[in-house]
C-alpha cells in the first residue's frame, strides 16, 4: 500500500507543481478585478484598463482606441477606469508603486477625475491644470480630451512591456527567465554607470546656470541695498512710530537674508529664497511710504512683471509678448503709464549667449529666479507664450530645476525617465494622498497636500 501510495502521489505533486506556475505565469483573472494589484498588471500590459464594473463607462472599442493612440505616441499614460465608490485611499501611490513604472497617471472614478505624474515626465502644475480643463466631460470626452493634451505636453516613452510579449504569459519557460534575469544583471552595471554620467552631467548644468544666475540675482540684490542707502528715514526721527519701525526693520532683515541666502545658494532652486526676500523687502518699504505719506497701506501685489526692482505693482495691464496671446500682467505705475500711452515698458534684461534678452526669453535656469518674485500661481498665466514658459511646462525642467511652476524643489529623479521601470523608487510627494483622508471630491486645490482639486 505504501508503494501505491507514493506511485500515485507523484502526478498529483506534479499536478499540483504545474497548476502553481500556471497561476504564477499565467494572466491574472482570478485575483480581484479591481485590486490594485491587477489594476497595475493590467497597466503594465496596455495603456487603459476599465474595470469590468464601471464597463458603462467607456466601451471596449473606445478603450482601445485610446490604447492604440497612446501607444502609437510612444508616451507612458496610464488610464484607469474604476467603478463610483472605490477606496481613493493612497490610491494613485499605491498603484504607482505596484505597477512600478514612471509615467503619467490618470483614474476616472465614476464620474470624478483626477491625475498624477512623476515630475520626470510632466510638472505638477501641468498635471493641475490638464485635470481642470476636462472636468465636467462625459468620459469618452474626457479620457480622449485628456489624452490628446497630455501627450501633446508629456515627456518620456512607452515602456517596453506594452511592445509584445507581455510578463505574464503563461509560454514562458524557466530557462527563458533565467537568461533574462542574467541579461538584466549584466545590464544593471552599465545602467548604473549611466545613470551616474546623468547625474554629473545634470550636475554641471546646475552650476552654470546657477553661475548665469548669480549675476543677476546680485545685481538685484544691490539694487535694494541702493534704495535702502536712498531711504530718508532714521527710526528715531520725529513722527516715526512703531509701525514704521517694524516697516524698516522688516526691509534691512530682508536685505540680509536675501545676500546671506545667495551666499548660501548650491543649486538654482536655491535662488528662488533670494528673489522672494527681496520681494517681502520691497514691500516694507511700500509701507513704511504709505504711512510715511498719510496715505492708505498697499495691498500686497506680485511686483512689476516687467523689472521686479520696480518695486509692487499697482494694477493690471494688458500684454501681448511677441507671436503670444494677450494677457493681464501686474505693472508698476510708470510701466502702466507708458502702456498706456502706447508706449514699450521698462523691461528687465539678462546676458545670454545671443546678447541682451528679455528674462523671459533668456532661459529656463531663470525659473526659479522668476519663481520667487512671482509665487502664488500667478506664473503660469503670466509666462504662457513665452520661451521661459515653454521651458517651464517641459519634463526637462521639471526633472532639472523642480516640480512646477510654484515649486522649484529640485527633486532627483535618480535618472528615471519616463516609461522606465523604477519600482517603488519615485517622489511620492508627485503623486500624494487624496486630500482630506482620502475623501473623494474632498479636494481643495492645495499643491502642497498632493490634492489639486481636481476631482479627488
Amino acid at each position: 500500500m505504501k508503494a501505491v501510495r507514493r506511485t500515485r502521489s507523484l502526478p498529483g505533486l506534479l499536478l499540483a507543481v504545474l497548476a502553481l506556475v500556471a497561476l504564477t505565469l499565467g494572466a491574472p483573472q482570478a485575483t480581484a478585478a479591481t485590486g490594485v494589484s491587477a489594476i497595475a498588471d493590467a497597466l503594465r500590459k496596455s495603456p487603459v484598463y476599465v474595470d469590468p464594473a464601471a464597463a458603462g463607462q467607456l466601451s471596449t472599442a473606445d478603450a482601445d482606441t485610446l490604447a492604440r493612440q497612446i501607444k502609437n505616441a510612444d508616451k507612458p499614460l496610464f488610464i484607469a477606469v474604476l467603478p463610483a465608490g472605490y477606496p481613493t485611499q493612497d490610491l494613485f501611490t499605491n498603484l504607482r508603486t505596484a505597477t512600478g513604472v514612471t509615467g503619467l497617471y490618470a483614474v476616472r472614478l465614476g464620474d470624478p477625475f483626477d491625475a498624477r505624474a512623476d515630475s520626470a515626465v510632466l510638472p505638477r502644475t501641468a498635471v493641475r491644470n490638464l485635470v481642470t480643463s476636462v472636468q465636467g466631460e462625459s468620459a469618452k470626452a474626457q479620457l480622449t480630451d485628456f489624452t490628446g493634451r497630455a501627450l501633446a505636453n508629456m515627456g518620456g516613452k512607452a515602456p517596453s512591456s506594452w511592445g509584445g510579449g507581455s510578463a505574464g504569459g503563461s509560454g514562458v519557460s524557466s530557462t527563458a527567465l533565467i537568461t533574462i534575469g542574467a541579461v538584466v544583471v549584466a545590464g544593471g552595471a552599465g545602467a548604473y554607470a549611466l545613470v551616474r554620467r546623468n547625474r554629473r552631467r545634470r550636475e554641471e548644468e546646475r552650476r552654470a546656470a546657477l553661475d548665469r544666475l548669480r549675476v543677476v540675482v546680485d545685481e538685484d540684490i544691490t539694487a535694494f541695498g541702493e534704495e535702502l542707502d536712498r531711504l530718508d528715514f532714521h527710526p528715531a526721527e520725529a513722527g516715526a512710530d512703531d509701525a514704521m519701525r517694524a516697516d524698516y526693520e522688516r526691509a534691512l532683515n530682508a536685505y540680509d537674508q536675501a545676500k546671506s541666502a545667495m551666499s548660501d545658494a548650491r543649486r538654482p532652486e536655491d535662488v528662488r529664497a533670494v528673489t522672494q526676500a527681496l520681494e517681502d523687502g520691497r514691500f516694507s518699504l511700500a509701507q513704511l511710504a504709505a504711512r510715511r505719506e498719510g496715505r492708505p497701506l498697499p495691498e500686497r501685489r506680485p511686483p512689476c512683471f516687467f523689472d521686479p526692482r520696480h518695486g509692487p505693482s499697482v494694477t493690471d495691464a494688458a500684454w501681448t509678448p511677441p507671436g503670444g496671446a494677450p494677457r493681464e500682467v501686474p505693472v508698476c505705475a510708470a510701466d502702466a503709464t507708458r502702456l498706456a500711452d502706447g508706449r514699450d515698458p521698462v523691461v528687465r534684461e539678462v546676458d545670454t549667449e545671443y546678447g541682451r534678452r528679455p528674462y523671459w526669453d533668456a532661459g529656463p535656469a531663470y525659473g526659479p529666479w522668476a519663481g520667487g518674485y512671482f509665487g502664488g500661481g500667478i506664473l503660469p498665466g503670466l509666462l504662457l507664450g513665452t520661451a521661459l514658459g515653454g521651458w517651464m511646462s517641459a519634463p526637462s525642467y521639471a526633472a532639472d530645476y523642480g516640480t512646477g511652476y510654484g515649486d522649484f524643489g529640485g527633486y532627483d529623479t535618480g535618472g528615471y525617465q519616463g516609461g522606465d521601470v523604477s519600482g517603488a523608487d519615485f517622489d511620492p510627494g508627485d503623486f500624494g494622498d487624496f486630500g482630506g483622508g482620502g475623501d473623494f471630491g474632498g479636494g481643495g486645490g492645495g499643491g502642497d497636500s498632493g490634492d489639486f482639486g481636481g476631482g479627488f
